[in-house]
């Protein structure tokens, strides 16, 4: 990133959402493991719209299906790991690269989860997330997978998303449910701590 694209990004963290956010650029996981291609909607501090799309990769072996563990990780990207490190950015007045030096995001507790649905190559999804709570770098969310219809343009159809609507899962039943999540939670753990655990 040039020094203004930092600076605008800077801008975002501290005024703005992650809409139009690459994840590559929030996320601190390496390209093999990110399951978040893009972010639809988004409040601070309430909760997440963001989707992906497997690939060959991670449905290989495994019948082109998308696995669940998969399914609960791309939801925790989405929601945990990319909502908890823009409020610490915010909260640091730094960019994510600067976190990446001095935290490791890690899974804390997952509560109940159901499939109801599933998920293979050529779909894409969406994970809603509603945050729960958020301290000490540590945060909660409850949300849905859902299994987008062929052809939604994602960024239109949330461009009016509201809290309320968040809340109430209101979207349109075009939409397939995948999945239920309750108590996704998951924590930043300073390396130093994270090392001694080993």
């Amino acid at each position: 990133m040039t020094d203004e694209e930092k600076a605008g990004y800077l801008d975002t963290i501290q005024h703005g959402n992650l809409v139009g956010v690459d994840p590559v650029n929030l996320l601190l996981h390496g390209p093999t493991k990110r399951l978040v291609s893009n972010y639809h909607w988004h409040s601070p501090n309430k909760g997440i719209v963001a989707s992906y799309s497997p690939t060959e990769r991670d449905v290989e072996d495994h019948f082109n299906v998308f696995r669940g563990v998969d399914q609960i990780e791309a939801f925790a990207q989405a929601t945990i790991v990319s909502c908890a490190t823009f409020l610490q950015c915010r909260k640091q007045n730094c960019l994510p690269d600067v976190l990446r030096d001095t935290f490791v995001p890690a899974f804390i507790s997952i509560g109940n989860v159901n499939f109801q649905n599933y998920l293979e190559l050529g779909d894409t999804f969406i994970s809603i997330g509603n945050i729960t709570f958020w301290k000490w770098r540590q945060m909660v969310c409850d949300g849905r997978i859902y299994r987008v219809p062929k052809g939604l343009d994602l960024d239109e159809y949330f461009s009016d998303f509201t809290e309320e609507r968040l809340l109430k899962y209101d979207i349109s039943k075009d939409f397939i449910k995948v999945a239920e999540l309750h108590d996704i939670t998951g924590r930043a753990i300073l390396i130093e701590q994270f090392n001694k655990l080993a």
